[in-house]
């Protein structure tokens, strides 16, 4: 239970965390995003905060973290203290015999820090998501989530019952090889969904407030209304997702934000590319209809100087009842992304390692 429930630092009403996207911003390129990554985790270990995650993406050439446990091996040689996790794995995408196995060697790696979240949509557009699966019936993934997590959790334990088809299948690293605690696994979500099932199981939940607002305090509200204490908790445990960007100017932190939305507009009408710059996004000529979706999505971005971005998220904790905040920045440069985290933390009074 401790490896779940987060301890504020500072002033922080709940623990802070970071949830990273390894974007790639134009005019750079992967390689400059992934070690930004590790710059980013460094920096969120030395200020305390409580995870750093990263999460999967496919088919998009502005985000690098299509393979969260090869991510996460490298962040793990470069960190001591902090957990890493995913922030998700998008389980139908992946035979679960190949999750407990890449996860069990993570923990090997990081012994009691890693953290598995887990997701069933795609994280991709569906003709991405047919050559990842090898079907075109995607809609079977997504319906078939709770039985691929019970076989996961079987393989994570070791402990098919005898007579199962699997029950001579040993998911290695893992307990086959003596006492192992495994790590903890969460469920993510931006509907009611999962919400229902993590509470269900009695799980902990993650939910994606920053590109679902208006879903997360039904989808809250649905999951501690439900929730059946478990082995694993005693009480609902849930996080949110945040996309949060700090500048030392107020103007500055709207020309970062603002790229990350151009982003999200090509995205959504089929065109994903790399993380524009600001000066590509203030020149972007936008459609009404576009300029519309832009206001609507930087009206859930926390951005501004520190101490607004401290106000609006002390209001959002307080607002969702969150028990931990996890921080995305998106933007194009890991060096405004880097300066935000800093920031955040100097106006909590996160300590300094």
């Amino acid at each position: 239970m401790d490896a779940i429930r987060g301890t504020a630092s500072g002033s922080a009403p709940v623990p802070l965390s970071v949830l990273d996207l390894a974007t790639v911003g134009s005019g750079t390129t992967a390689t400059t995003a992934l070690r930004t990554s590790v710059a980013i985790a460094r920096q969120a270990e030395a200020r305390g905060f409580h995870r750093y995650w990263v999460a999967e993406h496919h088919s998009m050439p502005g985000v690098a973290s299509s393979s969260p446990a090869v991510i996460l091996a490298h962040i793990a040689a470069h960190t001591d203290r902090i957990r890493l996790g995913s922030g998700g794995v998008m389980l139908p995408n992946h035979a679960p015999l190949v999750i407990a196995e890449q996860f069990g060697t993570l923990e090997a790696f990081a012994p009691g820090r890693v953290d598995l979240g887990l997701g069933r949509a795609p994280g991709t557009d569906g003709a991405t998501a047919a050559a990842l699966r090898r079907t075109e019936r995607l809609h079977e993934g997504a319906d078939e989530f709770p039985q691929q997590l019970a076989e996961l959790i079987r393989f994570l334990d070791d402990d098919f019952p005898d007579g199962h088809p699997y029950a001579r299948i040993h998911a290695v690293p893992g307990p086959v090889q003596g006492p192992s605690a495994r790590p903890p696994i969460w469920l993510l979500g931006s509907s009611g969904f999962s919400a229902r099932l993590a509470a269900t199981l009695g799980l902990p939940f993650a939910f994606a407030h920053h590109f679902s607002a208006q879903n997360t305090i039904p989808a809250l509200d649905l999951y501690r209304e439900s929730f059946r204490p478990s082995a694993v908790l005693d009480a609902p445990y849930a996080l949110i997702g945040v996309s949060a960007l700090a500048s030392d100017d107020e103007k500055e932190a709207r020309r970062q934000v603002l790229t990350g939305a151009l982003s999200m507009v090509r995205l959504r009408t089929g065109r994903p590319g790399l993380i524009p710059t600001p000066e590509e996004a203030e020149s972007y000529e936008f459609s009404s209809m576009e300029r519309e979706f832009v206001d609507g999505w930087l009206g859930n971005v926390v951005h501004g100087t520190p101490d607004a971005v401290r106000t609006g998220l002390d209001d959002l904790a307080k607002r969702t009842g969150a028990d931990e905040l996890m921080i995305t920045a998106n933007a194009h440069g890991g060096d405004a992304r880097l300066r935000s985290y800093e920031l955040i933390a100097d106006a909590y009074g996160l300590p300094r390692a």
